[in-house]
């Protein structure tokens, strides 16, 4: 446990951040893989519109430092490339 005030209070404020982080990166996760399996079953309208919404939780979290810009940058570009492609 912390020894000083400022070292408990860093303590709290390190596991409200890891929360944050831990259900905004799970948001990421769901919002691929619902891309991946729209690809699979749902008309090209559709996969676009769902990619639109995972593009924006990706760009979001990018924004709020819980992943890196670039990683942000990368994620939407595979996602978008798998579109193109067609396949998951």
């Amino acid at each position: 446990m912390a020894n000083h005030k400022s070292a408990a209070k860093r303590a709290l404020q390190s596991e409200k951040k890891r929360l944050r982080n831990k259900s905004i990166k799970t948001k990421i996760h769901n919002a691929t893989k619902s891309v991946k399996l729209a690809i699979k079953e749902k008309s090209g309208t559709e996969v676009a519109l769902i990619l639109n919404k995972a593009k924006s939780v990706i760009a979001k979290a990018s924004k709020k430092g819980v992943i890196h810009k670039k990683t942000a940058s990368r994620k939407i570009s595979r996602l978008t490339k798998l579109i193109n492609s067609g396949t998951a």
